[in-house]
């Protein structure tokens, strides 16, 4: 199993980053390749530049990482209650080449900040809109205080109770 891992964060040091690539490593036997958004940047969307542009090239190769992947590990960075700008202009201009983003693959959705809040209403938006860009999510977690239930030195979860539901979370990739 191919799985895709990316944190919707831009950030050098992204938490998220971190945590999808934990996650994704959790499942048995998969090959998992972790995305960079850094990598994806573009101009910020607007429908003037699409008309200047067309469909440009990181969008598409946004897009192709996910049509090879046999499911995505995404975690929501939370900017003032929803998503990064980083995340979203990318979404943004592959929704415009298909509105099917996530190609009716298995998705798991998570989030992290540093507070106790645990980016949760990011989660939320993201879970509650994924049916319209063809995510097929079969499970979401939150991580609340992430340099306290995170060990960045093993890069693992450190609090055994979260550990168990990221572990539960992402065995829903292969059911």
């Amino acid at each position: 199993m191919k799985i895709l891992a990316f944190g919707a964060s831009n950030s050098s040091t992204s938490i998220n980053k971190a945590l999808a690539g934990y996650a994704a490593s959790l499942v048995d036997g998969a090959n998992v390749e972790v995305l960079d958004l850094n990598d994806f940047e573009l101009p910020m969307f607007s429908e003037d530049r699409e008309k200047e542009i067309g469909q440009p090239k990181l969008a598409q190769n946004f897009l192709a990482k996910i049509q090879c992947a046999d499911a995505i590990v995404v975690s929501f960075a939370e900017h003032n209650g929803t998503y990064s700008v980083a995340f979203k202009n990318i979404f943004d201009w592959a929704s415009r080449i298909t509105r099917d983003v996530y190609q009716s693959k298995p998705v798991v959705f998570l989030a992290t900040s540093p507070g106790p809040g645990g980016a949760q209403n990011v989660l939320k938006v993201a879970t509650e809109s994924a049916r319209f860009f063809a995510a097929d999510v079969k499970g979401s977690l939150s991580i609340p205080s992430f340099y306290d239930n995170f060990d960045m030195e093993s890069q693992q979860l450190s609090d055994q109770g979260l550990q168990q539901a990221l572990q539960n979370t992402v065995n829903t990739l292969t059911n």
